[in-house]
């Protein structure tokens, strides 16, 4: 199956080029290409790359468990002096779990885009857009390098820009599509750096490299080496992930990418691109285990934007405003599984989360099909009545993300806490704040999501008369999606049933093999020997083993009753007593107004890095450096040459006597100079 991998980011590639070509073909036409055509197209190349997936997924586990990885090398790539970089896929455990949830999340959504984006004249550019995105995420996740791995980190930065601003001639949702890009670029600036900085590490032990799997056995035998830039090195990566990731303080660009269709903000903004910090740190776990002070930061970052996020997502009115706040908020989540060195936890949750958002995102999609694009939740009410299926699928996945057993991200949720709480590295306050943290936004994450509950589909209506008119559930196409991810929200978790409920926690053991200390991988010689003699690893997590297991439930259930507790508020607040939340805004209106206003980030960042950075640029970099010193060397020097050549003129006279006399004083000086 080895030789198999390319089919697997490829076929996307493929049909992102197609689609791409129908679609410039039909631009200057009234009537787009072929919708069934497109369909066929767009939804056939990840379903392809989904059943090789599968197929090798399979393939996988008939092999050794410290044997489970597969390479493939197709040319060589970047030769420039010490630099060798192959063009070569890496897919081992982790990497196989993340395959399994972008080729399959990306695939039902794709066929889910039929029917919401159905009429639309960019059709076959969407599908294009959509297809070069998945290309972009499974090169990140298979690359074997961390510059191809940083080809799809730049790949799906673009690609996001390209379908969040997907309605360009829109500008609010084109100005969203380049905060999105810019503030992505800030955040990879410091990954290059931390890419340069392991290069030259690498440099010094004698292989210059940028291959993720020769790094962590260099780690492992030259560890001297590492320990001193780790740090450092851990958190330039972490930064870029922040971008990618939208974490604190860099998270400013996820809300305002709801602008996009909704598809793409399940598929990008819920279910791959924006866990690609996520994996990034999970696939350094060997660096980061030798960055104490890395890791406590990425765990902290992460608790501090769990919490801020529930907290603006508890004021939103957005339908999808209140699940990108939720996205923000359970990605810090994730942040604080592998911070505090549970990789495991981090990526099961992100498995879970894959599920259960993509779900909300696509259950509030058709919400806004069937309101006829109207988002605010408190101008619907009641829709269970007509979205059945819908309202169905979009109650499940809310209890999921809540927490309740024995859904999905009780499970999830529930191994990063125990995680956090036991924790051993840092101070040791540190464990059972970042516990608290996610406690208390486990019960806010649970309000906010079943205030979205009850006031869309439950209570009195508050649905206008013109909308009510246009009420309808789904198409097939559409709601057969939100079927198949409700249900992976429901059995997905007992992959992770933990030890303490007498399960076995498959989930963790696949992956044990991928984590574990860096001081365990051994191998001598080349790049591909260093590859091959990378044997078994442990799970390096927070010691569950050192707090007895009636702990752990008693701490498992204060989680599964905040949870409840905070959707009971929602429902007293909400449908028994609609009228207590105004009551209580008024009261603390200030607050409300802050919260409401996000705090007012975007104002903030705007004053005091937007508008002098344009100053800046305008009055230093334009005036002064641009056209003062730059476009003054330039003028200068075509100045010179012109002012040269009149001079040089004034001896081309055209007259063969002055010729002559010039050349009779050149060899007289000739002369002179010899008989000296």
């Amino acid at each position: 199956m080895e030789n198999y991998l390319w089919i697997i980011p490829f076929s996307p590639l493929v049909g992102a080029i197609i689609n791409g070509k129908l679609s410039l073909l039909w631009s200057n036409r009234e009537n787009g290409p072929s919708e069934k055509l497109v369909s066929l197209i767009g939804c056939l190349a990840p379903l392809v790359s989904f059943v090789v997936t599968v197929v090798l997924f399979f393939d996988m586990l008939g092999t050794d468990p410290s044997r489970r990885a597969f390479q493939q090398t197709l040319f060589d790539w970047i030769v420039a002096g010490p630099l060798d970089v192959k063009f070569a896929f890496w897919v081992d455990q982790l990497s196989m779990v993340m395959l399994l949830v972008v080729t399959c999340v990306g695939t039902i959504i794709h066929f889910y885009s039929i029917g919401y984006m159905r009429g639309d004249r960019g059709f076959a550019r969407y599908f294009s857009y959509l297809n070069l995105f998945m290309f972009s995420m499974l090169m990140l996740v298979m690359g074997q390098s961390l510059p191809m791995l940083f080809v799809g980190w730049e790949g799906v930065g673009l690609c996001s820009y390209l379908l969040i601003g997907f309605w360009y001639r829109d500008m609010m949702k084109a100005a969203a599509g380049k905060k999105a890009f810019i503030v992505n670029r800030i955040g990879d600036l410091a990954f290059l750096i931390g890419m340069f900085i392991l290069f030259a590490t690498t440099s010094k032990v004698g292989y210059p490299t940028l291959d993720i799997q020769v790094m962590k056995a260099m780690a492992g035998q030259h560890p001297d080496f590492f320990v001193p830039v780790a740090t450092a090195a851990c958190i330039l990566l972490f930064i870029g992930a922040c971008g990618k990731s939208a974490q604190i303080p860099l998270y400013v660009w996820l809300p305002d990418a709801m602008a996009g269709p909704t598809p793409v903000s399940a598929l990008i903004h819920a279910a791959t691109m924006v866990t690609a910090g996520v994996y990034m740190v999970a696939r350094m776990s060997f660096l980061y285990e030798m960055a104490p002070v890395a890791m406590a930061v990425v765990a902290i970052v992460g608790a501090v934007t769990a919490m801020f996020a529930a907290t603006i997502g508890i004021c939103q009115r957005d339908i999808k405003k209140v699940l990108a706040y939720s996205t923000v908020s359970q990605l810090g989540y994730m942040f604080i599984g592998v911070g505090v060195g549970a990789f495991s936890a981090g990526i099961f949750h992100l498995v879970t989360h894959a599920f259960f958002k993509a779900c909300l995102f696509l259950g509030a999609g058709s919400v806004i099909h069937a309101m006829s694009g109207e988002q605010d939740i408190f101008k619907m009410g009641a829709l269970s009545k007509v979205l059945k299926i819908t309202s169905a699928t979009f109650v499940i996945a809310s209890i999921t993300i809540a927490g309740v057993p024995p859904l999905a991200g009780f499970f999830s949720k529930d191994e990063i806490l125990w995680s956090a709480f036991n924790m051993h590295v840092g101070p040791p306050w540190l464990g059972p704040f970042l516990w608290i943290v996610g406690f208390i936004t486990a019960g806010m994450t649970a309000f906010y999501v079943f205030r979205a509950v009850f006031s869309t589909f439950y209570g009195k209506s508050r649905v206008s008369e013109e909308a009510k008119h246009h009420l309808h559930e789904s198409p097939a196409v559409m709601t057969v999606p939100l079927i198949i991810l409700a249900a992976g929200s429901i059995v997905v978790g007992w992959l992770g049933v933990p030890e303490v409920l007498k399960g076995a926690n498959v989930f963790h053991h696949f992956l044990a093999p991928v984590f574990g200390g860096a001081h365990e991988a051994a191998g001598h010689g080349d790049a591909h020997s260093m590859i091959e003699a990378i044997g078994a690893h442990g799970q390096v997590a927070a010691s569950a083993g050192d707090s007895s297991h009636g702990l752990e439930i008693v701490l498992m259930v204060l989680s599964v009753l905040i949870g409840v507790a905070g959707i009971i508020a929602a429902y007293m607040l909400y449908v028994k007593n609609p009228g207590v939340p105004g009551r209580i805004t008024a009261k603390v209106k200030v607050l409300y107004t802050l919260v409401f206003n996000k705090y007012y980030v975007d104002e903030i960042y705007e004053n005091t890095l937007v508008r002098p950075g344009y100053a800046l640029s305008d009055r230093v970099f334009f005036r002064i450096v641009d056209m003062g010193i730059i476009e003054g060397i330039v003028n200068g020097v075509g100045i010179t040459a012109r002012l040269v050549g009149a001079a040089v003129r004034l001896f081309q006279t055209g007259v063969v006597r002055t010729y002559a006399l010039f050349i009779l004083l050149g060899v007289l000086y000739i002369v002179y100079r010899l008989l000296r």
